[in-house]
């Protein structure tokens, strides 16, 4: 009886409800979201970084604006090309 016993709670232990294969399991996720929350923090930076350049850098809010809103300086022309038809396949 002892041993049946101990062989139940060693499986218990291991496939249970919150057993060892589920604690692998949340480990691998919490590794996961770990590289997530680490690549967000990193682009949020980027961002701030260009939040801060557009706010003190001329030529860059000239760059923004020009790419953006298409803003030509007097005298100058914009051509706007028609995009590229999606390549089935590729």
């Amino acid at each position: 009886m002892a041993i049946l016993l101990a062989l139940l709670l060693t499986w218990h232990v291991i496939m249970g409800k919150h057993g060892l294969s589920f604690w692998q399991q949340k480990r691998v996720e919490d590794r996961s979201l770990q590289n997530d929350i680490r690549n967000l923090q990193q682009e949020n930076q980027a961002l701030h970084s260009r939040i801060e350049q557009l706010k003190s850098d001329p030529e860059a809010i000239e760059q923004e604006a020009r790419k953006r809103f298409h803003y030509a300086r007097s005298g100058e022309v914009i051509y706007t090309l028609p995009a590229e038809p999606a390549q089935p396949g590729k």
